[in-house]
């Protein structure tokens, strides 16, 4: 394991860049530790280390996942993800709490909380879908990145046409939450929905806009048409 890992940042480190991890920073207000890799570059080192791996069982490449969250930069998160997501076939129930792991003590910005949760989780819930509640659950979270992830998990399901009312429900939960990157979350979730449940969603839009927070709504009614974004946005 060790060696695997120790190759894998060795790779990466080769093909950092200064000038990349200075302009990656501006995407954050939050500190975050990067090597300063472009996602594609990222993506192609994943690939290649991955096929290196001799034991790929899920117990070894979860085992491997873990060693790279814990690091706490972001390119070995993005490989965390890669590499858990390329176990999609094998999930069963009991990972989730696995996943729950992850995002409440590695998970520390948007970027690393909407890869993993975008595939990983989202995959894991549309064949496990006993388990919004617990995506429920962590929307009454204390900490802005569950909060966000209970949100931008549904967002492939959404867009599919799923899960609308677990959808709406999440969205009540974090109606009133203060925090930006949690707003940007349920806005995009309720946009993604909007794609399969344009009615349902702007009638939830109206219904809410009074108390919804602007970045929220925007979020919520940017794939709309015109005449529906101007009723929403509407005093």
């Amino acid at each position: 394991m060790n060696n695997i890992i120790e190759n894998l940042r060795q790779e990466l480190i080769k093909n950092s860049d200064e000038k990349t991890r200075i302009s990656g920073e501006r995407f954050f207000k939050e500190d975050v530790k990067l090597y300063g890799i472009k996602s594609a570059e990222v993506s192609r080192i994943s690939k290649e280390h991955y096929k290196a791996i001799t034991d790929k069982s899920k117990e070894n490449i979860f085992g491997l996942c873990k060693d790279l969250w814990k690091s706490g930069y972001m390119e070995e998160s993005f490989v965390a993800c890669h590499w858990s997501y390329n176990m999609h076939k094998q999930y069963e129930p009991s990972d989730f709490s696995i996943f729950e792991i992850w995002v409440n003590n590695y998970v520390g910005n948007w970027a690393s909380c909407d890869t993993l949760c975008n595939h990983t989780v989202g995959t894991f819930i549309e064949m496990y879908p006993d388990y919004l509640s617990g995506l429920k659950e962590w929307a009454t979270s204390s900490n802005r990145w569950v909060k966000r992830a209970s949100a931008v998990s549904l967002i492939v399901p959404a867009r599919n046409g799923k899960f609308l009312p677990d959808i709406l429900e999440i969205a009540d939960i974090l109606h009133s939450d203060k925090d930006d990157m949690v707003q940007k979350g349920y806005g995009w979730m309720l946009k993604a929905a909007s794609q399969a449940h344009q009615q349902e969603v702007f009638e939830y839009v109206m219904k809410n806009k009074g108390t919804m927070p602007r970045t929220s709504l925007r979020y919520a009614i940017e794939k709309m048409p015109s005449e529906l974004k101007a009723l929403a946005i509407a005093k």
